[in-house]
């Protein structure tokens, strides 16, 4: 008697909806082992798996009852209803397998059971056969909605082993993602730590001979000390995201200033503007000196490392304005130029570690990609937040907000505290 329709339907819904429910997947893959054999009006069911090496059958899923059994069988691609179903990825139904020489006999005797008919669908993923969904033993001859309900059946099981395979991959690759960034971590802690002496002592030996020499040899002894310099600029650049991410950095907070913060450091860029014809300003309402709590050392660093990234990809001619805006939750500084501006598609990525915009080979300005991350580490530090706006060719603004501690500000006249 052939299944009620709604049921039938009512069945295949309920199988499809299991697809999105957080069950494990032996669970799942049970249940659609269950639904074949019921909507079939099958004996059994079983789904097996394809091994390219071996090129042999292993049964991936049975009825609890047969799988201690066929824990370890094979089953041939040569000689098997399923190795004709998956080669030729055709449905096939025997009603009578004692009349054909395609079926593989030996597990039946392996587990006891006496197969009479079946019927076997290949499972598909990826447009490839992967292995078989095999019923068996229908009272009456298989017929072409049985067919049907198991090909249905068939691509739910493909679906769920795909969906499987790609929880598994992705689960792999972010252990591996973590691997890489601990040994990344630990690769540059020990690199930073170790390089740390031997760069003092250049810079040491470097300094004290810059007294002793004369003149002919003075050029080359400020070329050391320039670049150790510089070395060491980065070698606290890694340090300083390394203590951040492993818990080693410390915030030294008290009363600090932000507009003396921000009139100093854009003051020791004087060189540097003068040098590459950049007018640079500060904008702060008049009487307002923006009272955080902070560590001054640290915001100079960001404000620093902006600066630094404003002028170097602003053009001679052009202009930077280091903006300071005290606001009743936060104190709010911009750099904003009228540079070389920020492509669209590396916008999101210019706070990571090591990232350029400019691609290594081809770039015409310096720096390790470290300065942006550097200032990023330390306002999160603050419990403040960080980010940039850029349209390329026009220019680019960085801003930060760093949170007031209002039960900590001092008194005050209005006009200091905006």
């Amino acid at each position: 008697m052939a299944i009620d329709r709604v049921k039938l339907l009512e069945r295949l819904f309920e199988i499809t909806r299991g697809l999105s429910a957080s069950v494990d997947m032996e669970t799942y893959l049970q249940s659609i082992l269950s639904a074949a054999a019921e909507l079939t009006e099958s004996e059994s069911a079983s789904l097996l798996e394809y091994d390219e090496v071996s090129q042999e059958f292993s049964f991936k899923f049975v009825p609890w009852f047969h799988r201690d059994a066929v824990n370890s069988a094979k089953i041939p691609l040569s000689g098997s209803v399923a190795g004709w179903v998956f080669l030729n990825v055709t449905p096939l139904a025997i009603d009578d397998v004692s009349k054909d020489n395609r079926h593989y006999d030996k597990i039946d005797d392996l587990v006891g059971f006496k197969t009479k008919s079946l019927l076997g669908v290949p499972l598909i993923v990826h447009g490839r056969p992967v292995g078989v969904f095999e019923v068996f033993n229908k009272q009456n001859n298989y017929t072409g909605e049985d067919i049907l309900i198991l090909e249905t059946l068939a691509s739910l099981a493909s679906t769920a082993l795909q969906n499987d395979m790609l929880e598994k991959n992705i689960f792999s690759s972010q252990e591996e993602a973590r691997e890489l960034d601990k040994l990344k971590n630990e690769f540059i802690a020990i690199t930073s730590h170790e390089l740390r002496t031997p760069l003092g002592l250049i810079l040491g030996h470097a300094t004290f001979l810059r007294e002793l020499v004369g003149n002919e040899y003075q050029e080359q002894v400020d070329a050391i000390i320039r670049n150790a310099s510089r070395l060491k600029e980065i070698i606290e650049s890694l340090a300083s995201v390394d203590n951040y991410e492993t818990g080693g950095s410390l915030i030294r907070s008290r009363r600090v200033s932000v507009a003396r913060i921000i009139e100093d450091v854009s003051a020791s860029f004087h060189e540097m503007t003068k040098s590459k014809g950049i007018s640079l300003k500060t904008e702060i309402k008049q009487g307002h000196e923006l009272w955080v709590d902070l560590d001054g050392g640290k915001i100079a660093i960001v404000l620093s490392n902006l600066l630094k990234n404003a002028l170097t990809f602003t053009n001679e001619g052009g202009h930077v304005l280091v903006r300071g805006e005290q606001q009743p939750e936060y104190v709010m500084v911009s750099v904003q130029d009228d540079g070389l501006g920020i492509p669209i598609k590396d916008l999101p990525r210019i706070f990571d570690r090591f990232y350029q915009v400019e691609s290594h080979l081809t770039r015409r300005h310096g720096g390790m990609g470290l300065g942006l991350s550097v200032a990023k580490v330390m306002i999160e530090m603050h419990g403040g937040r960080i980010w940039a706006e850029s349209k390329e060719g026009v220019g680019s603004t960085f801003t930060f907000l760093l949170p007031v501690n209002k039960k900590s500000e001092p008194e005050s006249p209005p006009a200091l505290v905006g």
